[in-house]
């Protein structure tokens, strides 16, 4: 399998803080990748790393074959797919579904005078349809619901055919309802072989779609734990990463995770 991500040593500081200690990583072609962590773990900035946004402070990043500080990364970033609340903030409110994805072919938000072909129409119309949003061409992005908005994110960053493509949060803010849809949807992406390498940033082990392979997890800017997915989401590696014993099952292809009851001394008798 090809490299698609190559990350060695990598440590990322602002002022005096150290943000990422010591990153070394590699996504290969094919593989879907989940990343988890507390708040503050570093999620963010090593996803910001890996679509090219954010230099290290040291140590190396090589995505797609492009080495971060020796390349254009305006070209690399066409490879990379990436869906987020940054993302969509940028997106015009009174801006149509349709153009806000057909506008990620030129990696822009917001239409102007640009102009696109017929396959780049072809495109959009086929990946609002993938994502049940086939009857939403002409509405606009401030009038969605959190889960339109959501599936219009993925679709967009699947336009330029990435890659590599990056779900930061995607579920965060869904209802139940929402969440099993999108959840349903992305393991249906996660298990087409023509999809790109995946990466899904997530909070909660029941957001994890089946079909994704394996898992990272993050710890004060240092990896945890890293590995076979099932191996790195069970009890004790999940519990030394949030610092609370859990315990963590698997069932019906989805992952469960609760907090372990202390165990209670036996009551003595009068």
């Amino acid at each position: 399998m090809l490299e698609i991500l190559n990350l060695r040593n990598v440590t990322v500081r602002r002022g005096a803080n150290e943000i990422l200690s010591n990153i070394s990583w590699q996504v290969l072609t094919g593989q879907r990748w989940v990343v988890m962590g507390s708040n503050g773990a570093g999620k963010t900035s090593l996803m910001q790393v890996c679509s090219g946004f954010m230099h290290p402070t040291s140590g190396e990043a090589e995505i797609l074959g492009y080495e971060l500080g020796r390349t254009d990364v305006r070209e690399l970033r066409t490879l990379v797919g990436i869906s987020s609340a940054a993302v969509v903030a940028l997106l015009p409110p009174e801006e149509t579904v349709l153009d806000s994805i057909l506008t990620s072919a030129y990696g822009i938000s917001g239409r102007w005078r640009e102009r696109y072909d017929q396959i780049d129409r072809d495109r959009a119309h086929q990946l609002m349809g993938e994502w049940g949003l086939a009857n939403f061409s002409n509405r606009r992005i401030g009038n969605l619901s959190e889960g339109e908005r959501k599936r219009v994110q993925i679709a967009r960053a699947l336009m330029c055919d990435p890659e590599l493509l990056i779900l930061d949060e995607p579920a965060a803010g869904l209802d139940v309802g929402g969440r099993e849809d999108l959840v349903s949807r992305l393991s249906q992406l996660a298990g087409d072989e023509k999809s790109p390498s995946l990466i899904l940033v997530t909070h909660h082990v029941e957001e994890i779609p089946p079909n994704f392979s394996h898992a990272l997890l993050l710890k004060s800017g240092q990896i945890s734990a890293i590995g076979d997915l099932h191996d790195v989401i069970s009890s004790e590696p999940m519990s030394h990463t949030f610092g609370i014993p859990l315990a963590v099952e698997f069932g019906d292809q989805r992952w469960h995770a609760q907090g372990k009851q202390p165990s209670r001394g036996r009551r003595a008798k009068d």
